[in-house]
């Protein structure tokens, strides 16, 4: 469930918070971390993590979007890495030989990544080849303007193929390679003239309008400050204009001329759900059509049983074409009580390689073969993390020729690697692997390993856990948790804000634990209370077999993993210091969306939330502004500059009662992307959970004001947990 979803030259700008010094003490009883807290006193040095410092996990490089050559004996890819000095990312575009002999050869410069308005991921681009193999044509922001580039698949040089007053939103090549078409919405001339009218004239506001990001060019998504408007339904954003309805043009390859398409010379789109039967028993959440004979392989929704929020599996089968109404279903073993994912078909074929994701072993990912006609289902790749794509991307997939499939690997503690797998027989081969260093340090320093526990209740649930090495003698460590999903490479959880393997190097166990989401109910206490029970049950056991100090335990989380940290906060007593980079459900936060319908209604069908005055008990119940009195722990909030309005119900007078300290990030989204900010949160947490988990300060002058105000936090705590009294507010 999820609610949407400068010390040094290179340190994030951040927006300060200062306490109220005249706020009034709340009685709170708040359950201290450690010895050395209750009294007061702090250890004073550097910070133990060298090997695996927070800049070297924000400069892993990522991968994504490879794609197999016609003749099917070289890949495309684009790899992306964080620049902290100019606080961008470099990408760029490679073409490698598949039988790995040769390392890849860089071709072109991939322009600033496009992302995604909401959570700030970087969108899938990936390139199409000509049909000779001489060219790879892609979609990049470069020089201010988004354009199609072609580069030469040998490295000889890259070039702009449209130079249009619009950026591009799509293309496609001809079947001969030598016609280019592109569409485009509003000229970028014309976004900034409606933006500037607006500010001219008065924005109105309405459902579109969003209230909480800020109304005049608050999003640098589109490589300026940019305005943003919702465009559909829950949190879906885009920039001013996109409704602007597509323009197709065309560009002739060999002259480099562009006109106008007409509608008759539109070209033809890829099949969508909606082009389906509507007769079919159950409507398809994804498809991919057979470009040998127009077969289509479809993914549907499981049967949903009482009482949950959604099914637990994705069942996949076979239309023979568009008009079919009756699906063929995969009903092999392999294919049933799966959650699947993806789907493609082999070229040349009767198989379509799907992927799925294994909830019970800690959301494995695996990729398998089903024959359409003969109903048999093979393993192709057993994975023990991701085969299909980066966290860092937006919903990326594999390449797939007829003999080879090629993936973008990654495990909890071995980073993404572009890997090429033999379809007749599973062998893997590793094509480019650009984090072999900071791979082989994490093994030899904080390896990660799965876990699985079981709840109070019988529930079963997994997670990542770097066990720390560095421990005070004869104590055990302390333990920091993050919630939510732990898919893939693990920098800090997703949104990538906890640096897990830093923290177990600096002596905190860190460990990332699986929400169940095929336990999704439809009350939300149910799930939110899931996650303290995941919470409060491993501690149990890591502090039963003398593995961790359980006094000393820190939680963090985004979206719903913020949720769950804020209900862990107000209905266990076990996490000792917390760090929040989302938002949970406020009166504030239903008021600034309130004039969307799509929007209500969700909040209500999910939250079971009414206007508060219409269900007052269940926001009672759910909402932390109404819990202050019952959240026993420090918390740092840490959020972007779009939401972070929706908070100061809640964090606001945990400030003031000197429980909370707050920081936000301008013009960042749901998940911080830019390297400034994502290295300052890093680094902050960090310095967080080292001085209430160990008692440990930074000798960093620069971090003098951070520890003056957490001293005086722990100075307010220590008199409320002496005195032992509950103050009410």
């Amino acid at each position: 469930m999820n609610l949407f979803s400068r010390p040094a030259p290179w340190a994030a700008v951040i927006v300060r918070m200062s306490i109220d010094p005249s706020a009034r003490k709340h009685r709170l009883h708040w359950v201290s971390a450690v010895v050395l807290v209750l009294l007061g006193v702090s250890v004073v040095g550097p910070l133990l993590a060298e090997t695996i410092s927070p800049r070297r996990l924000l400069e892993v490089t990522d991968l994504g979007n490879p794609v197999i050559s016609p003749g099917g004996r070289r890949v495309a890819f684009r790899a992306e890495q964080a620049s902290v000095e100019r606080n961008t990312y470099d990408s760029t575009w490679y073409v490698q030989s598949l039988d790995g002999a040769s390392p890849p050869l860089r071709i072109a410069d991939g322009g600033v990544p496009l992302r995604e308005y909401v959570n700030g991921l970087a969108l899938p681009s990936p390139a199409v080849w000509s049909p000779d193999g001489k060219w790879i044509y892609y979609r990049a922001r470069l020089d201010g303007r988004v354009s199609v580039w072609r580069a030469a698949a040998d490295g000889s040089g890259s070039q702009a193929v449209t130079s249009d007053l619009a950026d591009v939103r799509d293309f496609t090549l001809s079947g001969d390679g030598k016609t280019l078409a592109y569409s485009v919405g509003a000229a970028r001339e014309e976004v900034v003239a409606a933006e500037d009218s607006e500010y001219d004239r008065g924005i109105r506001i309405d459902d579109t309008v969003n209230i909480a990001a800020g109304l005049f060019r608050s999003s640098k998504l589109e490589g300026r400050p940019a305005t943003q408007r919702f465009l559909g339904d829950w949190f879906s954003t885009g920039p001013l204009l996109a409704k602007v309805p597509d323009r197709w043009k065309a560009v002739d390859l060999a002259t480099m001329t562009t006109r106008e398409l007409s509608g008759s010379e539109l070209p033809v789109h890829p099949l969508k759900v909606a082009d389906l039967s509507p007769d079919l028993p159950a409507s398809p959440t994804k498809l991919a059509q057979s470009t040998d004979d127009g077969r289509i392989a479809v993914l549907i929704p499981g049967k949903k049983e009482k009482g949950l929020l959604m099914s637990r599996y994705i069942e996949l089968a076979m239309l023979p074409d568009r008009h079919a109404s009756h699906p063929v279903r995969c009903m092999a073993k392999l294919c049933r009580d799966r959650y699947i994912t993806t789907i493609q078909w082999r070229p040349g074929s009767d198989e379509v390689l799907f992927t799925a994701m294994n909830f019970q072993k800690g959301r494995q990912q695996s990729i398998y073969a089903w024959d359409v006609v003969a109903g048999s289902v093979r393993p192709i790749v057993l994975s023990n993390g991701l085969c299909s794509g980066s966290q860092r991307y937006w919903d990326t997939t594999f390449a797939l020729s007829s003999g080879t499939l090629v993936c973008v690997a990654a495990e909890a503690n071995r980073p993404p690697r572009l890997e090429a797998i033999d379809l007749a027989n599973g062998q893997r081969r590793i094509l480019f692997e650009p984090n072999k260093t900071l791979e082989a340090d994490i093994a030899a320093t904080v390896p990660a390993r799965p876990i699985r526990w079981k709840g109070a209740q019988g529930q079963e649930f997994t997670g990542q856990l770097f066990e720390a090495r560095v421990t005070s003698a004869g104590h055990p460590p302390p333990l920091f948790v993050t919630f939510y999903t732990c898919d893939g490479f693990l920098r800090g959880g997703l949104g990538d804000e906890w640096p897990l393997a830093t923290l177990a190097e600096d002596g905190i166990s860190a460990l990332c634990i699986n929400a169940i989401p095929a336990e999704l109910r439809l009350d939300v206490v149910a799930n939110y209370d899931q996650g303290r029970e995941a919470v409060d049950s491993v501690v149990k056991l890591l502090s039963d077999e003398g593995r961790i100090d359980r006094t000393r335990v820190g939680m963090g989380g985004l979206s719903y993993g913020s949720e769950v940290t804020l209900w862990t906060l107000a209905h266990s007593d076990v996490v000792s210091a917390a760090s929040v980079s989302g938002i949970s459900v406020t009166p504030t936060y239903y008021l600034f969306n309130s004039l969307r319908e799509a929007f209500r209604s969700n909040l209500g069908q999910q939250w079971q939330l009414g206007a508060p005055g219409e269900t007052p008990k269940r926001w009672r119940e759910i909402s932390p502004a109404y819990q202050l009195d019952r959240i026993k722990a420090p918390v740092l909030f840490q959020l972007p500059e779009q939401e972070y309005r929706m908070t100061l119900d809640y964090a606001l007078p945990l400030m003031r009662g000197h429980r909370a300290d707050i920081y936000v990030f301008p013009d960042e989204t749901h998940i911080k992307f830019q390297p400034r900010h994502k290295l300052a949160a890093y680094e902050r947490n960090v310095d967080w959970f080292r001085f209430w988990l160990q008692g440990r300060e930074d000798p960093d002058s620069g971090k003098a004001g951070q520890y003056r105000i957490w001293r005086e936090m722990r100075k307010a705590a220590k008199h409320r947990f002496g005195a032992g009294s509950h103050d009410g507010s």
